[in-house]
């Protein structure tokens, strides 16, 4: 973009929007903040990049900033015309997809090895990352770099015995590293939330060999699902899994979270095999 751009609240008074509650949406305005955010995968030049919810584009502007080529989905109409101009200033490297981002196959969108950037919407933030989390892999994908609710950005990097410690924690850490890059306070965002948010960064790391990813679900739901009864209980209803924690020399008399990553993996493996 050869000129300085508009300024965002500016865009959005032109464009009369205001976020809407029931699709979870926060603007953020602080261009500073936007780029930082951008920063964080250290794309560049050349880099695809995916973009769910940009509403009026202040991210999907940084991450241009960048040089990268970008597709955004967002499921508002109303915020269509305003990335519809950013659209035709980026020299072909946008293109915005008007839809539900659950409706997307982001694969056939930016191909294999492109990056994950967006501020999600809160209604569908974790059912989008599960989804991004599982399947074949290495994935598509080269990085994640994703806003949640603060919560939520802590159950994803929780260790084993701590509150937040549980079923979303073991999925996201079992092949990939994730970290929180960036803590974003409330007053960041317009209309500001009630809850403070963070920026979660994850990259994938090899698989553990010889585990069904599907195993691992199974075993993680029920052992979570009821978090505060042992082992042997929560699990009985899991064919064959209180023979392999006796096997795996794992105590059946502990509780889902005080269990590691490594132990769960281990649990899966040994289940994969029957």
């Amino acid at each position: 973009m050869s000129q300085p751009p508009e300024p965002l609240r500016d865009v959005i008074a032109r464009h009369g929007l205001q976020a809407t509650k029931a699709l979870g949406q926060n603007f953020i305005l602080d261009r500073q903040l936007l780029s930082r955010i951008a920063a964080i995968p250290g794309i560049g030049d050349g880099d695809r990049v995916y973009e769910v919810g940009p509403g009026p584009g202040g991210l999907t502007r940084a991450i241009l900033d960048t040089g990268a080529s970008l597709v955004a989905v967002e499921r508002d109409r109303r915020c269509l015309p305003a990335l519809a101009e950013l659209e035709a200033e980026s020299d072909g490297r946008l293109k915005v997809i008007s839809g539900d981002a659950l409706d997307v196959d982001e694969k056939a969108e930016i191909g294999r090895g492109g990056h994950i950037v967006a501020n999600l919407p809160y209604n569908v933030g974790t059912l989008l990352l599960l989804r991004w989390l599982a399947g074949d892999w290495p994935p598509f994908w080269s990085s994640l770099t994703l806003m949640f609710q603060r919560e939520v950005a802590e159950r994803i990097v929780a260790k084993p015995n701590s509150e937040h410690y549980g079923r979303l924690s073991v999925a996201a850490q079992w092949r990939a590293t994730p970290r929180i890059a960036m803590a974003v306070h409330r007053s960041a965002f317009t209309p500001p939330p009630k809850v403070a948010s963070a920026i979660v960064h994850i990259v994938p790391a090899p698989q553990p060999d010889g585990v069904n990813p599907q195993v691992l679900e199974t075993v993680t739901a029920a052992a979570f699902g009821q978090r505060r009864k042992m082992l042997r209980s929560s699990l009985k209803s899991v064919p064959g899994a209180l023979d392999a924690l006796n096997t795996l020399g794992i105590d059946a008399e502990r509780r889902a979270e005080t269990l590691s990553v490594d132990e769960f993996v281990a649990l899966a493996r040994a289940l994969s095999r029957d």
